[in-house]
């Protein structure tokens, strides 16, 4: 996946004075040039290129735009979503107003979970009322048969818990659907954060202790039992972390691929209950499982014999209220809230507009997709980024061909992947059909929880039937983009087109291919080679296609990145895990250079065309600084580097940037800078 994370400040520690002339920045005039062109008017002249380009590319803009108190970053990214959310709020409200709309169409449904979202006088008599009888269910359960049979059903709307159930490719036949069992059920947003010993992981640990309190609290417990009851989830939960995988032990495919006969999994795993529980979710006939990893599955069944009933209990309660805490009352709400505050440094929740719009997003996708792109998509959307992505797929092949690392028989089978890879950009050719979804003005729990459970059963009903290739797991409204090896395939919806400060026009090809060829298609299809995505081939099967040789040319390649990212640090004193983020470490090397070489094909750049002061070269490093112009809150940090596969914004401009030896050329990037690589160290992959 190529965007949406988050971001830091490095120590700047030199080179305050070190201001370079305006005629080396290209730039005659730079308050003309910011008059004329919204990029030049983040240039940060306080900063050199080749101290810290993050800071020089962003850094005026960041001083000129601190994070809102009721965000955990500020930037490209917030700037952009900020503008959808404003449009899909006018689809919101424009449905909600509606007097006459069809029951059952998308208007309707979008109107009326938009009302009962934003009808906080409702939601504050209810209460925790429309979770009631789920809870009550829990309380009910006598025994090991009734806790995994609830918590089975609880996972159908939206509460899961224990371990990881989907349905999704087989990694190894790639035309059919297979059922994944693996771990899970954790609070925290990774296992690291149960065993961390440095005060930001304390303080989150405490948080959570206390949050699951007040919500025990809610639940009509006394101080006393809400106090142990908190005690005992933690006790739980720290048992699952503890053999849960680390997360970069996770990203390999065929380590966290073990497919088992259905029968040998229940019966080797009898607490689990599998047989009834699959049931109740949609799953009766189930004839083999990919376990991902069988050794958590096999403690999970210890521990549901060992830990006590009241403890599973507890855990299933707090799992329900944490998925439904922004759907009720405002005093639970303002639980979750504080929580959250831990985990991402806001001092004040979003408006409730903004949060409601986004859920409404969230959960009727296609349906306000289909209104975003009749009334919001810029036209000729469609036609430019299939050109971007075609230019970058032309450069890919190029280097492909004239790589010294691969062998030749390799290449041969590479240049297959990359000619069949599919392109989808803009918005699907046909919409999820959601005419069975009920959304009326009852309850936004209630709405949420038939929401939930639409989705839940549209995963499970693919089981057993063809994969549909042609379907899309994003919304032209999101803004994002992802590789999927499975299918080999790159997804780009329309309103990546957007680009802050161009939004009457379109940018310039500079900007375009930086930001959507580069961080965007570059990186996409880097991905299908990156350490991962060279297992899977041209159709999608997780099979081995090198030769020996060529993997562990490669492989010595992407340890030099590894070591390169692991010297970076993020916050306080953790630093970057070269490891776990060096899929995304390459595509993002891989991205900006396919972008560079696909924009010096361009008329902008053959006829040398200056654009805010600025030559078509720098100008395009500059926009690539702009792709990743996010600044992000120290406590959000601290948790991208522990749960994230994603490098900081700041490493995912100043890292790859070090390795490109035009870089160093446009910039005059010096020995003794910050930035400076020496030549034979700099990562050369694709």
């Amino acid at each position: 996946m190529a965007k949406r994370h988050d971001y830091l400040n490095m120590n700047k520690n030199l080179k305050q004075a070190a201001i370079l002339p305006l005629f080396l920045l290209g730039i005659s005039s730079l308050s003309n040039a910011q008059s004329i062109d919204p990029m030049v008017s983040h240039i940060d002249l306080t900063e050199t290129p080749g101290h810290d380009f993050f800071l020089y590319a962003n850094g005026k803009w960041f001083k000129q735009n601190p994070i809102p108190a009721s965000e955990t970053s500020n930037g490209i990214f917030q700037i952009i979503q900020d503008t959808i959310n404003a449009q899909i709020h006018d689809v919101c409200v424009s449905s909600a107003k509606m007097k006459n709309s069809v029951k059952g169409s998308a208007r309707q449904k979008i109107g009326d979970l938009f009302l009962t979202g934003m009808d906080s006088v409702s939601l504050n008599r209810m209460g925790i009322t429309p979770l009631k009888a789920d809870l009550a269910r829990i309380n009910q359960v006598a025994n090991i048969n009734q806790l995994m049979t609830t918590a089975a059903y609880l996972r159908t709307i939206g509460a899961s818990s224990m371990y990881g159930l989907a349905v999704g490719q087989d990694d190894k036949i790639s035309s059919k659907h297979a059922v994944f069992i693996g771990q899970g059920g954790l609070s925290l947003p990774d296992r690291e954060y149960y065993f961390a010993t440095d005060a930001r992981a304390a303080k989150v640990r405490e948080a959570f202790l206390t949050y699951a309190r007040k919500m025990f609290g809610l639940m009509g417990y006394s101080e006393v039992q809400a106090k142990s009851a908190a005690d005992e989830v933690m006790k739980l939960e720290t048992a699952l972390a503890k053999v849960s995988r680390k997360r970069e032990d996770t990203r390999d495919p065929l380590l966290n691929y073990n497919k088992m006969t259905f029968a040998k999994v229940a019966s080797e795993n009898p607490s689990l209950e599998l047989q009834q529980s699959l049931a109740i979710v949609g799953l009766p006939k189930v004839d083999t499982v990919i376990v991902g990893q069988p050794e958590f599955v096999t403690a999970l069944n210890g521990y549901i014999k060992t830990m006590p009933l009241s403890a599973w209990k507890s855990y299933l309660k707090l799992r329900l209220m944490s998925a439904y805490s922004d759907y009720l009352d405002d005093k639970t709400f303002k639980i979750a809230f504080e929580y959250s505050s831990a985990l991402r440094g806001t001092t004040e929740p979003r408006p409730r507009w903004k949060r409601v719009t986004d859920e409404v997003d969230g959960s009727l996708g296609d349906l306000v997709g289909q209104v975003y792109v009749k009334d919001y998509l810029p036209k000729g959307t469609k036609e430019k980024l299939m050109e971007i992505g075609t230019e970058i797929k032309k450069v890919y092949a190029e280097r492909i061909k004239n790589l010294d690392w691969m062998s030749p028989e390799t290449k041969i089978k590479a240049l297959h992947k990359l000619d069949v890879m599919i392109m989808k950009v803009g918005y699907p050719d046909k919409w999820k059909d959601m005419s069975k979804l009920q959304i009326d003005k009852s309850s936004y729990a209630a709405n949420m929880k038939r929401v939930a459970q639409w989705h839940y059963n549209y995963m499970i009903s693919k089981y057993g039937k063809p994969v549909d290739r042609t379907e899309w797991d994003m919304q032209p409204q999101t803004y994002n983009a992802y590789y999927n090896p499975s299918n080999n395939e790159i997804v780009v919806p329309g309103c990546n087109i957007i680009v802050p400060g161009y939004e009457r026009k379109m940018a310039d090809d500079a900007i375009l291919y930086s930001i959507i060829g580069g961080s965007t298609f570059g990186h996409e299809m880097t991905h299908g080679f990156d350490d991962q995505g060279a297992k899977y081939d041209s159709n999608g099967n997780l099979s081995n296609w090198w030769t020996p040789q060529d993997s562990t040319k490669f492989f010595s390649k992407t340890k030099m990145i590894v070591a390169q990212f692991n010297k970076y640090i993020a916050v306080d004193s953790l630093h970057v895990n070269g490891e776990m983020t060096q899929g995304e470490n390459i595509a993002d090397l891989g991205g900006v250079a396919m972008g560079y070489e696909a924009f010096k094909k361009t008329a902008q750049y053959r006829n040398n065309q200056v654009i805010g002061g600025l030559n078509p070269d720098k100008r395009f490093f500059l926009g690539y600084g702009m792709a990743w112009m996010v600044n992000i809150r120290p406590e959000a940090l601290a948790n991208q580097i522990r749960s994230d596969v994603h490098s900081p914004a700041k490493f995912r401009i100043n890292g790859p940037l070090s390795d490109i030896d035009a870089f160093y050329k446009i910039f005059d990037i010096k020995p003794g800078d910050a930035m400076w690589i020496p030549e034979d160290q700099r990562v050369k992959i694709w």
